[in-house]
C-alpha cells in the first residue's frame, strides 16, 4: 500500500473544504435560530426549547445514525444531508420573508438540523480513517478541528450577527447557501475500504462477524480491497437484514465501545465533563449579559465567545507539537483542568477577566480533547464499525446535555445561579480526580499513534 502524501491527499482536502463550508453554515444557523425565536415573540422557555431541539437528536437518533452511515455510500450521504440542510434553512428564510414563520416551524427546523448533524458528524469522523493513514490521523483531526473552530465558532456567529443586522433572512439564506457549497468538496472525495466480508450466517453476532471481516481484510497481502475509483462506505449489495439482525447491527457499535476499555472510559469521562459544559453553556449568558451580574451587552458576549473559539483554534493548531513535547496524557489532564476553570469563576463570583480567561482555557482544552480522543477512537476501532462506534459514543457523551441543561435551569431557578455553577465545579473537580489515575496508567500516546503498517492507499 502506498502511504498518502504529506498533503493528506485530494480526498481529504475535499472533505476538509466541505467541512469548513458546512460548519460556517452551522455556526451561522446556531446563532440565528434563537434570534428568530425572539423575533416571533417566543418566551424564554421557547428560546431554550430551540437549543434543546438542536441537541435532542443525539440521544434519540444517535445509534440509528451510526447504522445508516456504516451501510450507505458516505459521499452520497454527505451530499444528500447538506442539500437537505440547505433546503430546510431556505424554507425558514422564505417563511420569515412572507411573515409566516412561527415557533413550531423553528422547532421543526431545529430538530431536522439536529438529525442532520448526527449523520454528518458520524460520517465525518468515520470517513477520515478511509483517506488518512494512522500516522497522519492526528494531523488530519487537528486540521478538521481547527477548521470547525474557525468556521463554526469564530467566524459563523459574528458573520451571522453582521448579516442579521440587515435582516435575519439574509443570515439564514447565507447559511443555506453554504450547505450547498459544501457539496462541491464532498464530490471531490474518493474513499477506500477493505473488501466486504461474506454475509454472516443467520443469528450470528454482527459485532463478531464485522470485526472478523477486518482481520480477514488486513491479512490480505494484495492491495486495497477497493479500486481507486471505488467509493468507500458504498451501500451494501446484500439483501436487507432481518429485523433481528438489524437490531443487532444497531447496537454493534455500542457493544464494541463497551468492550474496548480505553474508548469506553474516554466516552464516560467525556459525558461527565459535558454535564459541566451543559451548565456553563445554558447559564453563562445569564451571568454575563445584562441584567446579569457582569452586565455585558450581547455584542460583548459575542466577543467572549470569540475569545473562547480563538483558544480552541490555537490549541488545534498546536496540538501535535504540544503532544510531542508534553505527551498525550498531560494534554488530556490539562483539558480536564480547563473544564473546571470554565465554571469555577462564576461559582466564586469572579469578574469578567477571570470568566473570560477560564472560557479561553476551556475552549483550548476542549479542542485538544476532541482531537486526541477522536484519534484514539479511530485507531482502536474496526473501520467497518466506526460509524456506529462514534454514534454510540456521541449518544452517551452528548445525550447528557439536554437533561443536564434542563436540570441546571431548575437549580438556578430554585437555589440561585451560583449554586448551579458551584455544583458544576464540584463535579468537574471529581471528574479530574478520577481521570488523572486512569490517564497515568494508560498508554494514551500509543493509542494516538495507532497501529503500524495500517496505511490507507492513496486515491488516484
Amino acid at each position: 500500500m502506498r502511504a498518502l502524501p504529506v498533503s493528506l491527499g485530494r480526498s481529504f482536502n475535499g472533505l476538509w473544504f466541505g467541512t469548513g463550508a458546512a460548519n460556517l453554515g452551522d455556526g451561522m444557523a446556531l446563532f440565528v435560530l434563537p434570534l428568530l425565536a425572539i423575533a416571533v415573540d417566543a418566551s424564554a422557555g421557547g428560546v431554550a426549547a430551540v437549543t434543546a431541539a438542536l441537541t435532542l437528536a443525539w440521544p434519540v437518533f444517535g445509534l440509528h445514525a451510526g447504522w445508516i452511515v456504516d451501510r450507505v455510500d458516505r459521499r452520497a450521504l454527505l451530499t444528500t444531508v447538506n442539500v437537505v440542510r440547505g433546503l430546510v434553512l431556505g424554507g425558514v428564510t422564505a417563511a420569515f420573508l412572507i411573515d409566516a414563520l412561527t415557533l413550531p416551524l423553528i422547532l421543526v427546523a431545529a430538530v431536522l438540523l439536529g438529525v442532520a448533524e448526527t449523520l454528518v458528524d458520524t460520517a465525518l469522523t468515520s470517513t477520515i480513517p478511509l483517506v488518512v493513514e494512522p500516522a497522519g490521523r492526528s494531523r488530519a483531526n487537528a486540521r478538521i478541528e481547527a477548521t470547525i473552530n474557525v468556521t463554526n465558532q469564530l467566524a459563523g456567529p459574528p458573520l451571522a450577527g453582521l448579516l442579521a443586522g440587515a435582516t435575519l433572512a439574509l443570515a439564514t439564506g447565507a447559511s443555506a447557501a453554504l450547505y450547498l457549497v459544501a457539496v462541491a468538496g464532498v464530490l471531490m472525495m474518493t474513499l477506500h475500504r477493505p473488501a466486504p466480508a461474506p454475509a454472516a450466517p443467520a443469528g450470528a453476532d454482527p459485532l463478531a462477524a464485522e470485526a472478523g471481516s477486518i482481520v480477514a481484510a488486513r491479512a490480505e497481502a494484495a492491495g486495497p480491497g477497493a479500486s481507486p475509483g471505488s467509493s468507500a462506505g458504498a451501500g451494501s449489495t446484500e439483501a436487507a437484514p432481518s429485523a433481528g439482525r438489524r437490531r443487532g447491527e444497531l447496537v454493534a457499535g455500542f457493544r464494541f465501545l463497551w468492550r474496548e476499555p480505553v474508548v469506553r472510559t474516554l466516552t464516560l469521562f467525556t459525558a461527565a465533563m459535558n454535564v459541566v459544559w451543559a451548565v456553563a453553556t445554558a447559564l453563562l449568558v445569564v451571568y454575563v449579559v445584562e441584567p446579569g451580574p457582569l452586565g455585558l451587552t450581547a455584542a460583548q458576549y459575542g466577543l467572549l465567545l470569540t475569545g473562547m473559539a480563538v483558544g480552541g483554534l490555537i490549541a488545534s493548531v498546536l496540538v501535535e507539537p504540544l503532544r510531542r513535547w508534553v505527551g498525550t496524557t498531560r494534554l488530556m489532564i490539562a483539558d480536564a483542568v480547563g473544564t473546571v476553570l470554565f465554571v469555577a469563576p462564576v461559582a466564586f463570583d469572579a469578574g469578567i477577566w477571570a470568566v473570560a480567561g477560564g472560557a479561553v482555557v476551556a475552549g483550548a482544552g476542549s479542542s485538544i480533547w476532541r482531537i486526541l480522543a477522536g484519534t484514539i477512537r479511530q485507531n482502536l476501532s474496526p473501520p467497518e464499525l466506526l460509524g456506529r462506534i462514534y454514534s454510540a459514543s456521541r449518544m452517551i457523551s452528548w445525550g447528557v446535555i439536554p437533561a443536564s441543561a434542563a436540570l441546571a435551569g431548575v437549580i438556578a431557578e430554585v437555589w440561585g445561579l451560583r449554586t448551579a455553577f458551584v455544583a458544576a465545579t464540584v463535579l468537574g473537580v471529581a471528574v479530574l480526580a478520577a481521570f488523572v489515575p486512569f490517564a497515568l496508567r494508560t498508554d494514551l500516546d500509543a493509542a494516538v499513534r495507532g497501529p503500524a503498517g495500517d496505511a490507507v492507499p492513496a486515491a488516484s
